[in-house]
């Protein structure tokens, strides 16, 4: 948001410069983000001052110069060669002195510089209107009032105004500081905190506009919807550009003027924060406004020339036959006002922000208006608005007349009440705050105290602040204004530590994460909403009982909760690979929402994505792909750094997977991982296959063990490997084998692993053959070939009694 200095001094009075104001709305939550100069003049004409012509004669090389000397304040004299014909002995004018700077056109500046002209020394330049860029007139050089103080600065002899635009990051919830008023009210509250008794707030006082019967029927059809709507015609009109100080107001801050009663009604929107709306009374054909939602299908062109079909969530203004105007947001563009415009309908209404928010969305349109009525209007502005314009059209069109006001107040909209306890507020901001400063604190804010006591404020919020809800919040306006900068910090924190007993959540969560990005993965963050496309392309991951939709989207990309974290990590697999980067291992930590019938559940997951080249081309090794394999043996490293003991089975159809597994936990899936369906990488145009895998972190967490982790020292004798190459029935898994050997020979085995698979020629039909290893080890001491073999002739006997395994020689 912008804000013109100069505008915003004529509510403060009292002397503060641009640096204190920017530090001071900073510290009160008005962000200063940036404060640029607005010239006049470009350069501000520095290095330009005022002189006296002290001598005047001909110069002696040419007849239509001039040698002069000129007083500048600085004690000598300066000897200027002056080619203007009414230059005289005794004149005020202004001297662009050596170093300065004239834009007199839009390329580089003109540099004043000594130098010699026709023999003679020159040490400046006395200057012209256009040389200074404030005038077109070359007639002669530009002569000033004889009582003009010699050395003044050329902009403050010319009344050259400085001003400055102010931006600020204004943050949603302050709907109050959206003016030039609402910013001055809380600079000159917060310089009152701090004791800047020069300081005071100027409110303006509007002449009221007497309530006549007004030729304009208004009917309101839900007053849920518009609480307040007031309007005054104004008659006699005379269409056109509105005067300067008014269009340079409106572009110090980036709005364009348009004519004289656009330009009020911006000009009043952004001093007091109240939007209006200018209705062309002639095309009111029936002189009725009526304030309803649309019905589906209805047509409107707005102001800016498109068609709109409208739905029946828009508010609308009708004629009271057909809409005119997006209430709160646009106006139509028969309606508006245009040159030939002489009567206008002058309206200020208090919309509810919801319907206003709603309508702006689904046209995908972001106006001055709908921003302030999107965030809750003050309904005590719309009739100070409506006079603060009555008086400027008097003002600016002095033959037009005002045929009153009328004011329809139907659904009037109570202040909010909060008691303020001052123990809980010192409780809340750690210091204990003066009640005298937090009184005079809120009495600047214009918090209304109805009863007081030792113990806490009983306060009256003013309607303006619609954020302010909670006791909270009242604290929250006293601190700012305070200010953050003043509560002490502690030289030492004291605080009394309990050791967490159990599991802890944040740990396990860091810890999986950890091991993730040591792995090569980076993590990346989503959006919790997501597309309404996916959900009409993919329903059965999205189905329509659970998923859940926002009301008030802000657009359709945007439109629903996600219920998986899959597309929000392909839509950045897509990014990636259009910018040529397609070797992507991602993860991501968070929500997932869904409805069921006790109401919305969030479940957290951790998603994998797995895509493009492992291991890129070199000289000594060919380029592998990524595969299912390598994002199992990371599922494998989480599980075993989490200690998980889960089952692994083959995954059925699934609306995301073409093929893959689960890992569960009895009948809950914790774990769910696979190659991506085709018809889902094309819908976001990924052309290369992208391994997924999700994690129910808090199904994880829920079957964590929560015994301690017990800790043994390695053993100091050393192990022994066997191998056995078995032929089995290709239905025996390596799983079987590896169950059957340790239950055979717990004690000594340390490891079990599958090195080599065949199956073909030399083998008997439906036989495979497996090729094991086993890592044996006694703790106790080194184990000799008798212990080994008696071990390996076990396990061999056990897989033969229960698999019908033989060895293959």
């Amino acid at each position: 948001m912008k804000i013109s200095e100069e505008w915003l001094r004529e509510f403060v009075t009292g002397s503060i410069d641009i640096q204190t104001i920017a530090q001071t709305l900073t510290s009160t939550g008005l962000e200063v983000e940036s404060v640029t100069a607005i010239e006049t003049v470009p350069g501000n004409l520095q290095g330009v001052v005022v002189g006296c012509v002290v001598e005047c004669m001909q110069h002696p090389d040419a007849d239509r110069l001039k040698l002069t000397k000129v007083d500048v304040g600085g004690g000598d004299l300066l000897q200027i060669v002056c080619g203007a014909s009414n230059v005289a002995q005794g004149q005020k004018v202004l001297v662009a002195t050596v170093g300065a700077k004239l834009y007199t056109t839009e390329g580089e500046p003109l540099v004043i510089k000594k130098g010699k002209i026709r023999g003679q020394e020159s040490h400046g330049m006395i200057c012209a209107e256009d040389e200074l860029g404030i005038g077109t007139s070359h007639a002669g050089i530009l002569i000033l009032p004889e009582n003009t103080t010699i050395g003044m600065p050329a902009a403050e002899a010319l009344g050259l105004s400085a001003d400055h635009c102010i931006e600020i990051g204004l943050t949603p919830n302050r709907t109050d500081a959206i003016s030039h008023l609402g910013v001055a009210r809380d600079l000159v509250a917060a310089l009152l905190a701090q004791n800047r008794t020069d300081i005071q707030f100027h409110a303006p006082v509007y002449p009221e506009i007497q309530p006549t019967s007004v030729p304009v029927n208004i009917e309101i059809e839900n007053a849920d919807d518009c609480p307040r709507y007031s309007g005054a015609i104004f008659s006699n009109l005379k269409i056109g550009p509105s005067p300067d100080w008014l269009q340079k107001r409106l572009k110090a801050i980036g709005v364009r003027p348009v004519n004289n009663i656009v330009d009020i009604t911006n000009y009043v929107q952004h001093e007091i924060g109240q939007p209006l709306h200018a209705f062309d009374l002639d095309f009111l054909e029936q002189k009725k406004l009526q304030i309803r939602r649309a019905a589906n299908g209805e047509d409107l062109i707005t102001l800016d020339g498109i068609s709109r079909k409208l739905r029946d969530s828009d508010l609308v203004i009708t004629d009271g036959n057909k809409p005119v105007c997006l209430a709160g947001v646009f106006g139509g563009i028969d309606s508006g006002v245009k040159e030939t415009t002489v009567s206008i309908f002058l309206e200020s209404a208090h919309f509810n922000a919801s319907a206003v928010r709603r309508t702006a969305r689904n046209h995908g349109l972001n106006t001055d208006a709908s921003f302030r009525f999107e965030r809750g209007s003050n309904p005590d502005a719309v009739p100070h608005a409506l006079q603060r314009a009555a008086q400027l059209i008097a003002q600016i069109i002095p033959e037009s007349m005002c045929k009153g006001m009328q004011d329809h107040y139907v659904k009037k909209i109570e202040p909010a009440q909060i008691i303020y306890h001052f123990q809980d507020a010192e409780r809340l901001i750690g210091l204990e705050i003066p009640k005298d400063i937090i009184k005079r604190i809120l009495h600047s804010l214009e918090f209304e105290i109805l009863t007081e006591n030792r113990d806490h404020l009983a306060l009256k919020v003013p309607l303006y602040r619609t954020d302010v809800t909670t006791q909270a919040d009242v604290v929250e306006e006293v601190l700012r204004i305070y200010g953050y900068d003043r509560i002490p910090f502690p030289k030492a924190l004291k605080t009394s530590l309990t050791p967490h007993l159990g599991l802890n959540r944040e740990k396990v969560r860091s810890t999986i994460t950890r091991n993730l990005v040591g792995s090569g993965y980076t993590e990346i963050m989503s959006l919790s909403m997501t597309k309404e496309k996916y959900a009409q392309q993919f329903e059965s991951v999205f189905p329509q009982e659970k998923t859940i939709r926002l009301k008030n989207a802000l657009s359709s990309d945007l439109a629903l909760m996600r219920t998986t974290l899959l597309f929000g990590g392909l839509e950045s697999i897509a990014l990636n690979v259009n910018h040529r980067n397609n070797a992507l291992r991602l993860f991501e930590t968070g929500r997932a929402y869904s409805r069921n019938d006790e109401g919305i559940t969030e479940t957290e997951y951790v998603g994998i994505w797995l895509t493009g080249r492992r291991e890129m081309e070199s000289w000594n090794n060919a380029p592998r792909e990524n595969n299912f394999q390598d994002l199992l043996a990371t599922i494998e490293n989480i599980t075993k750094v989490a200690g998980l003991k889960l089952q692994m089975n083959p995954l059925e159809e699934h609306p995301i997977f073409s093929g893959g597994l689960f890992w569960s936990a009895g009948p809950q899936t914790v774990i769910a991982a696979g190659l991506v369906k085709s018809e889902i990488l094309d819908s976001l145009e990924i052309a290369q296959p992208v391994y997924y895998a999700e994690i129910d972190f808090d199904l994880l967490f829920k079957f964590l063990p929560k015994s301690s982790i017990v800790y043994k020292e390695p053993s100091k004798y050393p192990s022994v490997r066997r191998d056995l190459s078995l032929t089995l029935d290709k239905a025996v898994s390596f799983a079987h084998i590896k169950k059957i050997a340790l239950e055979t020979e717990k004690k000594s085995i340390v490891d079990i692993a599958l090195f080599d698979v065949y199956e073909g020629k030399n083998l008997p039909e439906g036989k495979k053959s497996y090729a094991v290893s086993f890592i044996l080890q006694d703790e106790s001491k080194t184990m000799n070939d008798h212990q080994v073999n008696g071990i390996m002739e076990r396990i061999q006997k056990s897989l033969s009694e229960k698999l019908g395994a033989e060895l293959r020689t």
